[in-house]
């Protein structure tokens, strides 16, 4: 029993979290930067639409959280999680290092990890996945093998699909005069 009631306090703490992390973007909750800022930040990363992509980050947040806290879904709920982190922790944090303090891939981590072993141990004894008599078929390791690499697979085609080159027409222009198209500039043409 002590073991079930360790990871009921362990889904609870780490899915509330992340559901809470989600509530943040989606409702501006817990002094959260709302849908808005969400979207403005993550077109800043060069995930466009913003808006789109908050709305996936935000959401996915919530139900990952909310699965993982009622112990719910199997391996999906920490799978979402795992895909999210990956996305995260390259696009926002990795190039700050490791501790939290510095914005670094520490919580992240945590999550991440917490996720990984919900998703390969199951939920335990006091999980709705139990209640329901569903825990068997999702605790089958194909099942869990599939979240997992379908999470890494997200991921990563995430990250594919992010644009980090300039906008349009953000060119600089050229800091040395010279000829431009065939053509002298006015700059280069000499005294008389």
């Amino acid at each position: 029993m002590i073991d079930d009631l360790g990871l009921l306090a362990a889904r609870l703490a780490l899915g509330l979290s992340y559901a809470s992390h989600g509530a943040q973007k989606a409702f501006g909750w817990f002094d959260g930067p709302g849908p808005q800022g969400a979207a403005g930040f993550l077109e800043s990363l060069g995930f466009k639409p913003g808006a789109t992509y908050a709305a996936l980050a935000s959401y996915g947040e919530i139900t990952a959280g909310l699965a993982i806290a009622a112990g719910a879904g199997g391996p999906i709920g920490p799978a979402m999680v795992l895909a999210n982190m990956l996305v995260a922790q390259t696009s926002v944090h990795a190039k700050n290092g490791f501790y939290a303090g510095k914005n670094g891939i520490e919580v992240g981590l945590l999550y991440a990890t917490g996720a990984l072993a919900l998703a390969s141990s199951g939920y335990g004894a006091l999980s709705l996945d139990r209640a329901l008599g569903v825990h068997d078929k999702l605790a089958h390791p194909l099942l869990k093998t599939l979240a997992i690499a379908g999470a890494l697979a997200g991921g990563f085609a995430a990250l594919g699909q992010r644009k980090t080159g300039p906008p349009p027409g953000t060119l600089a222009e050229p800091t040395i005069k010279g000829e431009r198209n065939g053509q002298a500039s006015p700059q280069a043409a000499p005294a008389s």
